[in-house]
């Protein structure tokens, strides 16, 4: 087999360029040795599931899926009829990233979007929607979804969480968490996953791997029981009921066990706080957002990002204008170094 060449030069334009962490890795390799039923019959899917228990304080039902669009797609189907919305920032990952899929799965509910230029939902955003209007020509809110972190590195205060829960509560609203950088946030605010989900009125989260040094996979955790009836079965429908799914749950009881989902993410947020640090003062470039996990969006003019770029570095400008640079599990200290130094080099040239 022809050998497949490698760009072993680190970059940072997302954390879904890292590998796989070492625990999840072996997690993975203990779960290939011999043979197991299928379908998420399996003991590495129940221990894993028992580990999120645990991890959360609580009983809550536990599905795995293969990815955050169909996690997120799927849990908002469970929560809305086709008559339905969901409300949403307007930089919300269902709203400018799943192609449609919330909609499709959900069978038409809409997606009511919020203007929230730090990419975060208010209580007032929320109660601006469900109220505008009530007759049956519109859709019915039904829903809240939040992202957090957010798509521009902002993270939800349990105190905003609360606040924004309250609400939810007294429209008669499910609140969903995408929580592809829930690890990130819980990080940021020294805050367990229990104080950041359930505890603050959180129905049901959807807890990212991928992001988090795992291969794949994101869990669907639902603290309100009654809205995963027949969860298992749409993801039947959508084709996320890996036939070996222990490939799927095994990875979660390397990174839960240990605590490594939260080692990684500390060490994520560490490295934007590092590139955050080194970047500061320097002529022309400023930070676009404050940094509050493992994200940093820079604002700097196109001469200086075209520089960077002829230095061999990728990066996103796809919200605002402003360069997006992420940071993950193995992001490598001496390489945050050397991109800080090719930015300072590029704004003075």
């Amino acid at each position: 087999m022809a050998e497949i060449e490698i760009n072993e030069l680190q970059q940072f334009a997302s954390d879904n360029y890292a590998g796989i962490c070492p625990e999840a890795w072996q997690a993975m390799d203990a779960a290939n040795r011999g043979h197991v039923t299928s379908y998420g019959d399996d003991p590495w899917t129940a221990r894993a599931a028992d580990t999120f228990r645990t991890l959360f304080e609580t009983e809550c039902d536990v599905y795995f899926v293969f990815n955050g669009t169909a996690a997120n797609s799927l849990a908002l189907a469970s929560l809305c009829q086709s008559f339905h919305s969901v409300i949403c920032s307007d930089q919300a990952h269902v709203e400018t990233d799943e192609c449609g899929a919330p909609e499709f799965f959900s069978n038409g509910s809409k997606l009511l979007v919020a203007a929230s230029p730090e990419g975060k939902l208010t209580p007032e955003a929320i109660r601006e929607l469900a109220t505008k209007r009530s007759d049956i020509h519109y859709p019915k809110p039904r829903a809240v979804t939040l992202t957090q972190s957010t798509e521009t590195g902002r993270v939800y205060t349990l105190a905003e969480l609360r606040a924004i829960s309250e609400e939810c509560r007294s429209r008669g609203l499910s609140l969903h968490m995408d929580g592809a950088r829930f690890a990130n946030a819980c990080a940021s605010l020294g805050c367990s996953p229990a104080e950041m989900s359930w505890k603050s009125g959180v129905d049901v989260l959807c807890f990212g791997g991928a992001k988090n040094g795992m291969a794949m996979g994101e869990a669907v955790l639902f603290f309100d029981r009654a809205s995963a009836t027949d969860f298992d079965y749409r993801c039947k429908q959508a084709g996320q009921l890996a036939a070996k799914m222990r490939f799927l749950s095994a990875p979660w009881v390397g990174m839960l066990e240990n605590g490594a989902w939260l080692r990684n993410a500390e060490h994520a947020n560490s490295c934007a706080r590092q590139f955050a640090s080194q970047v500061a003062g320097i002529p022309s470039v400023r930070l676009a957002q404050p940094v509050e996990a493992n994200a940093v969006f820079i604002e700097a003019p196109e001469k200086v990002l075209d520089n960077l770029r002829a230095r061999g570095w990728s990066f996103y400008t796809f919200i605002g204008g402003a360069a997006r640079f992420m940071f993950a599990w193995d992001s490598d200290p001496k390489r945050i170094e050397a991109l800080s130094r090719d930015l300072r080099e590029s704004a003075a040239a």
